[in-house]
């Protein structure tokens, strides 16, 4: 049996805002909540939350609003509403403050739940986060455009998914991205990816400096989702006054495409006493 077949299973659920969240819980100690980003799946740390879970912590992965086994549908797929979602975890589970890992468009999300419940929160780690608008050009956004609302789209998606890896696949690359398409091809889910694509993180970025838990800003150099991947890291660090650590050869996904480097920077970050207990 697979490790992607293994984290499939053992789902629970909480209902929130009028809607049905799904999350896993492993392991036992200090509490780790960790959210992926746009268009994915919670077990997209199935190769990080073992090593994690083998250091002492409790590692709950919840799948967002609209994704994985979660509703599809909702009245809000702003990071905001996953940000009031995972502080609403955190007091159902009833064992915070929580360290956050959040990868991507949860980035946003997981820097709202520290400013807006900040007893909630021991530590962030933001994986390649988006926590501002990016800047695109009219060409960049025609082209999203179409991927994104083609005949095609989920075929598009799932092929854009794989050219963020610049690190290498993990070996159960394929069957993943075949559950990822499968997913996204259940009703309303990816009506779900494309609300939350035309959200914006404004909010997000007026409050960074409001962050007052330690921060640990991991980005890949090779993320190609960034311009600039080591002044994006170093612009999120200051604002919310924290440390940027990138990571050579990785692009987006450094929790499936180096998790081992991954898994080591999280625990030299938390092992300075940034994990809640």
């Amino acid at each position: 049996m697979s490790s992607l077949t293994l984290q499939l299973t053992g789902t629970q659920y909480f209902q929130h805002a009028g809607g049905r969240l799904a999350y896993d819980d492993q392991g036992q100690g200090p509490l780790i909540v960790a959210v992926p980003g746009l268009g994915d799946l919670r077990q997209t740390y199935r190769l990080l939350t073992p090593k994690l879970v083998s250091a002492g912590y409790r590692v709950v992965t919840l799948d967002p609003r609209g994704q994985g086994e979660s509703d599809a549908r909702w009245p809000d797929f702003s990071p905001m509403a996953l940000g009031d979602d995972i502080g609403a975890l955190i007091e159902h589970l009833g064992s915070g403050p929580a360290v956050l890992i959040s990868n991507s468009y949860s980035g946003g999300a997981a820097v709202w739940t520290a400013v807006q419940t900040p007893a909630r929160v021991a530590a962030l780690v933001l994986i390649s986060p988006f926590v501002r608008d990016p800047k695109t050009s009219a060409g960049q956004r025609l082209m999203l455009k179409a991927m994104t609302n083609g005949p095609w789209k989920v075929s598009a998606w799932t092929a854009y998914f794989s050219t963020l890896f610049k690190g290498g696949k993990p070996d159960d690359d394929v069957a993943y991205r075949a559950r990822l398409s499968q997913n996204l091809r259940e009703p309303g889910r990816y009506a779900a990816l494309q609300a939350m694509l035309a959200e914006t993180r404004t909010p997000i970025e007026a409050r960074l400096g409001k962050v007052n838990v330690p921060t640990l800003v991991l980005l890949g150099r090779a993320d190609p989702d960034f311009s600039d991947p080591a002044q994006e890291a170093q612009f999120i660090a200051e604002a919310v006054h924290g440390k940027a650590l990138l990571l050579d050869h990785t692009g987006h996904y450094p929790q499936v495409e180096r998790p081992d480097m991954t898994a080591a920077a999280i625990l030299n970050f938390l092992s300075a006493g940034h994990h809640g207990a």
